[in-house]
């Protein structure tokens, strides 16, 4: 007993340490430093709690800061639920139609995670520019005079991207869930006469509800403080919240007012999380 013991902490505590050191600690810091005025002293040094970087939040530009994260969690929307759709014929391919190659399709699914994520941003914005390659085929096929500017630099192009970046991810758990159902079950339906559509809606869709809110809230949850992808592809007019929480810790070096922004989108996202799970009955859907 005493040695399973051993072995039980010796295998937990790692793992907890790294966690506190690394997630927990940084993120009590930053709550910490929501709370101070300003950053003049020694940076560890005791202060005086005060709520003005949150009361700045509504007061500054009109509310600019709070209209910032609803336009960035709509965009987080709009692109963790059209990655999540073009993502699941894919995960369903591999599930049910690959077949023997399976593997293959997987590997190729899995290429783009070979490259550098700067490196697909920055193909994204060759691909739209004015010089890209959208401008130069429309151009080639005599569609347009001039190449069209308004296919970067905007919240449009900054969603597109983002899309591409997160379907091959949000495809994983989705044919995790896909995976686990059992193929006699299409067939009892089929015998019981249900066409392949009403297999797929009584069936699959039902069963792999899981991994596509898996999917969802994968792309979602990193999307709304998402900053390189605005900030090479959207420019000034595409920037999202988590430029603005940047600019605070870089340029502008007011971390008390950048810590604040970030612990706003925390409680925003965890609370936008928490309603979707209020009208979803997730052990239902894992059972």
């Amino acid at each position: 007993m005493n040695n399973r013991r051993a072995a039980f902490w010796l295998l937990y505590l790692p793992p907890v340490a790294w966690l506190g050191l690394f997630f927990l600690a940084p993120l009590l810091l930053m709550a910490a430093y929501s709370f101070r005025a300003n950053m003049r002293g020694e940076l560890l040094q005791w202060f005086t709690p005060t709520v003005a970087q949150y009361q700045s939040l509504w007061t500054a530009g009109g509310g600019s800061y709070i209209r910032l994260l609803g336009i960035s969690a709509g965009m987080a929307l709009a692109v963790a639920a059209s990655a999540t759709v073009l993502a699941y014929p894919l995960a369903y391919f591999l599930a049910f139609r690959a077949g023997r190659r399976a593997g293959l399709f997987l590997a190729v699914l899995l290429v783009p995670f070979w490259t550098s994520y700067l490196l697909r941003v920055m193909a994204w914005k060759f691909l739209l520019g004015s010089e890209g390659g959208i401008n130069s085929l429309l151009i080639y096929l005599h569609l347009i005079a001039e190449p069209v500017t308004a296919l970067l630099y905007n919240r449009t192009a900054v969603v597109i991207t983002l899309i591409y970046v997160w379907v091959p991810f949000s495809a994983l758990p989705i044919l995790a869930a896909l995976q686990r159902v059992d193929p006699a079950l299409f067939e009892a339906a089929a015998d019981l006469g249900a066409p392949p559509a009403r297999q797929f809606l009584r069936i699959a869709l039902p069963l792999s509800m899981p991994g596509v809110l898996a999917a969802f809230f994968m792309a979602f949850i990193p999307t709304v403080g998402e900053y390189v992808t605005p900030l090479l592809i959207g420019g000034s007019s595409g920037s999202m919240y988590g430029n603005i929480i940047q600019d605070f810790f870089t340029k502008s070096t007011d971390w008390p007012l950048g810590s604040a922004l970030s612990m706003v989108m925390l409680v925003g996202t965890l609370a936008l999380v928490a309603v979707a799970l209020r009208f979803i009955d997730v052990p239902r859907l894992i059972e």
